[in-house]
């Protein structure tokens, strides 16, 4: 079997949960809020990327390696702004596979969660 190492940059976590995991080449991120991001979309938006930045790098990965995103709003109206961002995030990387849902209750009542799923490998 292989294993599991916990990726952690530091950030406090509020559940039991590892906020990333790293099997070989493949890296499973945990959704990320961005409530310290303020009430914003904006802001909280910003602030999710930034977190899933500081894990992959802790992962000795990047964007580049993305290959499955899922957004969670707590509002799908909001869709436009976060799509704005994220593709401006994203630059020239090429776009990882992606979903896009409402939820009902994020946590910490976050008005959005990003999780990511990313590969090291040459993937070839």
């Amino acid at each position: 079997m292989a294993r599991k190492l916990k990726i952690d940059t530091g950030a406090k976590v509020f559940a039991p949960y590892s906020p990333g995991i790293t099997v070989k080449d493949h890296i499973w991120l945990s959704g990320q809020v961005g409530v310290d991001g303020g009430d914003s979309i904006e802001g909280q938006t910003h602030s999710a990327l930034s977190k899933i930045d500081d894990l992959l790098l802790a992962a000795n990965s990047s964007r580049a390696d993305l290959v499955k995103v899922v957004i969670l709003l707590s509002d799908m109206s909001d869709y436009g702004v976060v799509n704005e961002i994220y593709g401006e995030w994203l630059g020239d990387a090429m776009p990882p596979a992606r979903a896009a849902y409402q939820a009902a209750g994020l946590p910490l009542d976050a008005l959005i969660e990003i999780v990511c799923e990313a590969f090291r490998g040459s993937g070839t």
